[in-house]
This record gives structure tokens, C-alpha cells and sequence, in this order.
């Protein structure tokens, strides 16, 4: 057997990754969003230094690359988004709070295999770990309100 020198995630009964393993994923993605929103140092390197110092062997790896990345390179499109939503300019949210809901509109908006019941839940929880006192009550608040414009179908009531 081959060592191609990547961790893979412990897979459930389903062969999918563990839900352990995509919160952990997510975490880190946060951690590095709010490390670039400081330093601007390129994405690629924040990434191999989360991988280095962080025990990946129980992270979604494919997961937290794509919302790293994908978060770095939807920014403006994710801002767009989330602005009608928010109470304060752009500027003035907290950056972990920022960090949290750009990472949650990324979810929402590109990836569909998660329920958006799932991704408001995460990033509320993230919030409570992350964030200050209230900012689960405002992470809250954006998600669920873009949750039902970009997620209708799913959000609509039966």
C-alpha cells in the first residue's frame, strides 16, 4: 500500500466522512479565514501551516480545503450576499463572526449536499466556541434570513 502522505478522514458506515470530521474541518477553515483577515498572507500557505500544526487525522482534509479556498475565492460574492442581512457594515462585524458567516454562506450557496438546517446549526455552535457573548444570536439571524433566498426550495414551508 501506497502513503501518498494526506491523512484521510475516518469514514462512517455510509463510506462518508464523519460528522466529527467535517466540524473539525470547518473549525479550521474558520481559524484560517480569521488568520488571513489579519495578516493577508496567501491562502495556500495558511493552509499548510493548519496542516502542520493541527492533528488532521480526524479532519475532513477534501472538506476543509474547499472551504478555505472556496471561502478565499467567493469572498466578494459572499459579502454581496450576506451586506442585506446585516446590522452593521461589513467592516465593523467581529472577524470571527465574519469569518463564521462567510463560511456558512459558502456552505448555503455551493454546498448543496449539506442541509442548510445543518450549516445554520454549525455555524452557531462555532459562534458559541469562537465567538463572543451574543455572536450566535447574529450568526443565527444572517444564515437563517440567506438561508431561505439561496436554499428556497429546501427553506419553503410544505
Amino acid at each position: 500500500m501506497s502513503d501518498t502522505g494526506e491523512n484521510t478522514p475516518q469514514a462512517g458506515k455510509s463510506g462518508q466522512p464523519k460528522a466529527g470530521d467535517r466540524r473539525r474541518a470547518r473549525a479550521l477553515a474558520m481559524q484560517g479565514l480569521y488568520h488571513r483577515h489579519f495578516s493577508k498572507t496567501p491562502v495556500a500557505d495558511i493552509e499548510a501551516e493548519l496542516i502542520v500544526d493541527n492533528d488532521m487525522s480526524k479532519v475532513d482534509q477534501m472538506y476543509f480545503r474547499d472551504l478555505l479556498r472556496g471561502v478565499h475565492r467567493e469572498q466578494d460574492e459572499l459579502d454581496r450576499l450576506l451586506e442585506p442581512y446585516l446590522d452593521r457594515p461589513l467592516a465593523e462585524v467581529d472577524p470571527i463572526e465574519l469569518a463564521i458567516v462567510r463560511l456558512g454562506a459558502y456552505e448555503l450557496k455551493h454546498r448543496l449536499d449539506v442541509p442548510y438546517r445543518v450549516v445554520i446549526n454549525e455555524g452557531i455552535e462555532m459562534a458559541k466556541r469562537f465567538g463572543g457573548t451574543e455572536g450566535h444570536k447574529f450568526v443565527n439571524s444572517i444564515l437563517d434570513k440567506l438561508s431561505r433566498r439561496v436554499r428556497l426550495a429546501e427553506t419553503r414551508p410544505r
